[in-house]
């Protein structure tokens, strides 16, 4: 069984990537809230756990979307970006522009013609309810997504740096069916499949290609709208997310210190997670000139790639580096019991 995208020539051809801080936002309220909890995940969840600990938000009008008894969400809630790097101004500008019968029309189909209250307030005035969901995904994305963003940028640029060349040297077969093991690509049809399709299911795919959206603070499944807005988006796990709570957690090993020196060893441990010079400097409390001539040398020895990302140049560790480091690429963590969305100072 699987849910199937038919794409023509010209949809193939104006499929593109996205980054959308509006995505991870919506992600990591999921995430806190126990839907599809990604094990990966669960040092930042613990950190956001603390973080609510000390003022809960207060989500009013957007967890009763969220977080119901429904097989899924209003598509509305995260609007295809219309850039390739939206920010989060641009992502709830996008989602403030759903019509008010787009926003009705997308409510039936999650909640039916009988929704709670909480939701039926919304479809009566969509616009002050867009207006009030759009603050309250601001205030989560400030207080939850903002301090981690540059680190989490950097690893969904990687991920579509690696994506694009997948795409330049085997074409759509070769990308889709390295995105996720649930995803296949046969005779112009994208089909999903796994044990969360119990039926046969085609999308009815919104206007124009496909938009692909790596997801760090996500589940560890492709989630596709099956009825959209806006384009229809392909939101997936972004790769190196293992790495990514972890790098730099730990002391280089001794034989890696030896050879390199603590400071070059320690950015070569940092960098199992990809990030800019900036980051770095950040992170060690050094300057970024001091970093970027380690980071010369590292590069020089071939431990170390750089990769240009907009107006942002990306360092990440080669399979080089990982092999002196002794470390993989990455990273699992344990498992913990599951937390509800009130523990974590959700405010419904």
């Amino acid at each position: 069984m699987a849910l199937t995208i038919d794409l023509g020539v010209a949809e193939l051809a104006a499929t593109r990537f996205a980054i959308s801080p509006l995505s991870e936002t919506v992600a990591g309220l999921q995430q806190l809230g126990d839907i599809d909890r990604h094990p990966l995940n669960l040092r930042w969840l613990r950190w956001a756990a603390d973080e609510l600990a000390r003022q809960p938000l207060d989500l009013a009008h957007t967890l009763p979307l969220l977080m119901s008894d429904r097989p899924s969400w209003p598509e509305f809630l995260v609007p295809a970006p219309l850039g390739a790097g939206a920010s989060i101004e641009d992502d709830l500008a996008a989602l403030q522009r759903t019509t008010a019968p787009q926003v009705r029309a997308s409510l039936r189909r999650v909640f039916g013609e009988d929704p709670p209250d909480a939701v039926a307030a919304i479809a009566a005035q969509p616009a002050t309810g867009l207006r009030a969901i759009a603050a309250e995904l601001r205030a989560a994305h400030d207080r939850l997504i903002a301090p981690h963003w540059s680190r989490i940028r950097a690893v969904l640029d990687a991920d579509v740096i690696y994506r694009a060349k997948q795409l330049a040297t085997g074409g759509a077969e070769k990308l889709f069916t390295d995105l996720h093991p649930d995803l296949r690509w046969c005779d112009g049809r994208l089909m999903l499949g796994g044990v969360r399709w119990q039926a046969e299911r085609v999308v009815n795919r919104g206007p124009g290609g496909l938009v692909l959206i790596p997801v760090v603070l996500g589940s560890p499944y492709v989630l596709i709208k099956q009825s959209t807005s806006t384009q229809t988006t392909v939101r997936y796990p972004a790769r190196g997310v293992g790495a990514l709570w972890t790098a730099g957690t730990q002391a280089p090993a001794g034989g890696t210190v030896r050879l390199l020196g603590r400071a070059r060893a320690e950015l070569l441990e940092a960098l199992r997670s990809p990030a800019t010079t900036t980051d770095l400097a950040r992170a060690f409390g050094v300057t970024p000139s001091a970093v970027s001539q380690h980071l010369g040398v590292l590069r020089e020895s071939g431990l170390v790639a750089r990769e240009r990302s907009g107006r942002n140049v990306l360092y990440m560790m080669t399979a080089l580096g990982a092999s002196l480091s002794g470390k993989k690429g990455m990273t699992s963590i344990e498992m913990r019991s599951p937390v509800s969305g009130a523990e974590f100072g959700l405010l419904p």
